[in-house]
């Protein structure tokens, strides 16, 4: 085992061939020119100096953990601290203490270092989003929607919410809906599934006892209530009461939990870990088909959202490097995929939730400009880089240390 780190850092195990966890690690020769896909519980490695200054990456190593994020480690604290003081902020889903800082680079599909606890289970936060466009674009492949300039509407019939020991309906509730219909207003009836996916749809209303405009409200309050409507497409947004909306809307068109669709279709076909989970709120059930099903969400905002080890976020990111393909089997259509990497005008460094891309070099500036990140609060991220067959995911680290992180890697890249 080389460890770079024994001088002096005492933060995080870090490791060229490291066994952690039940992943069993093994070195191997790079076979050239042929993908590497890691089998499951399995992940091949390389030694750094077949591709890396090992000097140059044992320093970006440690720039990740000299970077480690200022937010508590406990989640809940740090969300009572940032997104908990927006009107209606409280936390509604589950959340956990997090881990030391970490990461793993991964070069043409092996494993090259790691560092901190890749194997702990930790929230993830917004990259949830990329699993929850994933789900969606294996119903755009499958054919369950036909096309994502399809209105959302016509694909979500009302939804009857579970209320938890409510069997009668008391004399304030007469007149009122029992049932939720989010995509019935005049403008979210023209809401299309790519302008929800792309954070563009100024989607309007309450759900799960949080509104639209209390997600990061306007500093004028005077707008809270009374907000001028934006066409769909026109403005990005960044809101997850509307990606809790979108969650719900596939949720319907799949009929059953989205986390059961995604191990099928994606997590098992990769061959990640049992580990993984995808949570909604307390309060985020719905009665579907005469069964209790959670609506997840689509990150930590208010708790819940992907708990999940930073090896099956690398095998995610590896299966996006190659465009939705494993090892010959097309799990998310290359159109779907062109599609998820493709800007706005309304947002160039945006294009499917959360495939943050790097439009003009905008979001980092020391990467190539096809490089994207699947990125979430953390700050959590997925780096891939076709160019150069790299993914490196880095959990924990101050969101302004993202581009410096990844320049030190490329740097270090022979």
């Amino acid at each position: 085992m080389i460890n770079f780190l024994a001088r002096g850092i005492m933060l995080a195990a870090v490791s060229l061939f490291a066994v952690t966890g039940s992943i069993a690690q093994k070195r191997t020769n790079v076979q050239a020119g042929k993908p590497y896909f890691p089998p499951p519980h399995l992940w091949q490695q390389v030694p750094a100096t077949t591709s890396f200054d090992t000097g140059k990456l044992a320093a970006a190593i440690r720039f990740a953990i000299s970077h480690e994020s200022r937010q508590p480690r406990d989640m809940e604290l740090s969300q009572a601290m940032t997104f908990g003081k927006e009107p209606f902020g409280e936390g509604i889903g589950p959340f956990s203490d997090r881990g030391e800082p970490t990461g793993l680079i991964v070069h043409k599909g092996y494993l090259v270092a790691s560092w901190g606890e890749p194997s702990r289970v930790d929230m993830t936060h917004s990259v949830t989003k990329s699993f929850l466009s994933s789900v969606i674009g294996l119903a755009v492949d499958s054919g369950l929607i036909r096309s994502v300039t399809d209105t959302v509407a016509r694909y979500v019939p009302p939804v009857e919410v579970y209320h938890s020991g409510q069997v009668g309906r008391g004399p304030a509730s007469v007149g009122t809906p029992e049932l939720i219909s989010p995509f019935e207003t005049p403008h979210n009836r023209r809401l299309t599934w790519d302008v929800m996916l792309r954070q563009t749809s100024d989607f309007e209303g309450v759900l799960w006892g949080k509104a639209d405009w209390a997600d990061r409200p306007d500093a004028d309050a005077a707008k809270w209530l009374n907000r001028k409507r934006n066409e769909p497409g026109a403005v990005y947004e960044y809101n997850d009461v509307r990606v809790n909306a979108l969650a719900l809307a596939a949720t319907n068109v799949w009929r059953k939990p989205l986390p059961q669709v995604l191990k099928a279709g994606i997590m098992d076909p990769i061959g990640a870990s049992n580990t993984w989970r995808w949570t909604g709120y307390r309060n985020s059930w719905i009665v579907l088909d005469g069964a209790l099903v959670q609506c997840v969400s689509g990150g930590g905002h208010w708790g819940g959202g992907m708990f999940i080890n930073a090896y099956d976020m690398a095998r995610f990111g590896l299966l996006t490097m190659h465009e939705g393909n494993w090892n010959g089997r097309q799990l998310l259509s290359k159109q779907w995929m062109r599609q998820a990497l493709t800007p706005t005008s309304a947002q160039p460094t945006y294009g499917y939730m959360n495939f943050f891309l790097n439009t003009a070099k905008k979001y980092m500036p020391s990467a190539p400009e096809t490089a994207f990140v699947h990125v979430g609060n953390g700050t959590n991220f997925i780096y891939v880089d076709r160019e150069h067959e790299l993914v490196v995911v880095v959990r924990w680290i101050e969101n302004n240390a993202v581009d410096g992180m990844v320049k030190a890697v490329l740097e270090a890249l022979k």
